[in-house]
């Protein structure tokens, strides 16, 4: 059997608080965190609410230097890398630096740093010739993706494998498998990863308007992402964090450190469908949950809670119901459900490494985050979506699905390793 990987530590920056305690504080509370843009004058689009951090860099420890070469995503990864490596309890500075990985997920990147450089740069978009003169000297930090976990690999001393993993909204759970993967294979130890996106700015809220994929419930942001909900018309954008540390299991035992939770089982498809549009079948995401349940040696009845995607379009919403009765027959009408985008927002490639911290945590308390908003569930979403209010419920097993642009499909299982026969 491959080597088994398991969750040490967690760092999280999320709308709603700062950092993980707060983080759970929020999910198990059934609060929500959504609220109107204050970044930039929102005024004249159609979404103008989100699910905003707040986010104080010098409060996290990054000195002037640090936070004008770092955009905000990258801030975001390494103040979250800080909190996971914290709570591992783990001293990197006495392991081998080559067998510490990195593996980042993200998917914009630095696209607020970019667009307020291009701003600068260009007056405003009134100049269509643009000189050097105003350059930033950081403009390659922003410009290349592969410097944001070059950050996270200077933060922790890494010099192992250091990766970017950029495929959309599944980027939070593929820089994940990807760092299961090195560890099952021997390549390193220990992995830091997790996610990152901070695209709360004009040209990342514009894009989104077009496609009219984001609510326009604008008069009330609290309650405006409804997964599920016969009312909802759309998904509240957000940013946000979250990184882990990643042991082998053996290692983590000998040296008596928490562990959260095993990842047992991971996959991810593509569609090869079509850039925004969603099958009705939900057969590719069937399909990824099916290997990721073979991977973890469970068959669906094993299953104890499902986070959702819950983006809160009917497209997804509907697309994601077909893929778990397709994957799990019955036993899809039996487990607990919900989507905790309902209270955070959807934060593109991070959602889905903060979607695994609230897996964990829900694991650690035996507690699933309620569905925020669902107060009349769309007839075609009739399994246990668990509305407004959290719900106490025994956990050995969690399966987590991320869906994104591009036709990308991905499933993780995480299990109490206690839970999993040696």
């Amino acid at each position: 059997m491959s080597r088994r990987v398991v969750i040490t530590g967690i760092g999280v920056r999320a709308p709603g608080g700062v950092g993980t305690a707060q983080f759970w504080d929020l999910l198990s509370s059934g609060r929500t965190a959504t609220r109107d843009i204050s970044f930039f004058d929102a005024s004249k689009f159609r979404s103008r609410i989100a699910g905003e951090v707040d986010f104080d860099a010098e409060a996290e420890g990054l000195n002037p230097r640090e936070i004008q070469r770092m955009d905000r995503a990258t801030q975001f990864a390494v103040a979250c890398t800080r909190e996971a490596v914290t709570d591992s309890g783990l001293d990197l500075g006495r392991l081998d630096p080559h067998r510490i990985g990195v593996s980042l997920g993200s998917a914009v990147a630095s696209a607020t740093s970019l667009e307020n450089e291009y701003l600068m740069m260009s007056d405003a978009g009134r100049k269509w010739q643009v000189g050097t003169d105003y350059l930033s000297p950081h403009m390659f930090d922003y410009l290349s993706p592969g410097v944001m976990p070059a950050e996270v690999a200077w933060t922790v001393g890494a010099e192992g494998p250091v990766t970017m993993v950029s495929d959309g909204c599944t980027s939070g759970l593929d820089s994940l498998g990807y760092a299961v993967q090195l560890i099952r294979e021997g390549t390193v130890d220990t992995v830091i990863t997790g996610a990152t996106d901070t695209p709360i700015s004009p040209i990342v809220v514009a894009c989104f308007d077009a496609i009219k994929a984001t609510t326009p419930r604008n008069d009330d942001p609290a309650h405006a992402s409804r997964p599920f909900d016969g009312s909802r018309n759309g998904f509240v954008l957000a940013e946000g964090a979250a990184m882990f540390v990643l042991e082998e299991y053996t290692a983590a035992k000998r040296r008596g450190a928490h562990i959260y939770a095993e990842i047992s089982g991971y996959a991810t498809r593509c569609n090869a469908y079509h850039m925004t549009g969603l099958k009705k079948d939900g057969r590719e995401l069937a399909e990824a949950i099916r290997n990721a349940l073979d991977e973890s040696r469970l068959d669906p009845t094993g299953i104890h809670y499902i986070n959702a995607h819950g983006s809160g379009t009917k497209q997804n919403d509907r697309h994601e119901t077909a893929a778990f009765k397709r994957s799990l027959g019955e036993h899809a009408y039996n487990v607990p459900i919900s989507s905790i985008k309902s209270m955070v927002g959807h934060s593109l490639g991070a959602i889905g490494s903060i979607e695994i911290a609230a897996c964990a945590l829900a694991l650690k308390h035996n507690v699933v985050p309620p569905t925020a908003n669902l107060h009349t569930a769309d007839p075609e979403c009739d399994l246990d979506y668990v509305p407004i209010t959290a719900r106490e419920h025994k956990m050995d097993a969690i399966l987590s699905v991320g869906s994104g642009f591009g036709g990308f499909q991905s499933a993780m299982v995480l299990r109490r390793p206690e839970a999993v026969a040696a």
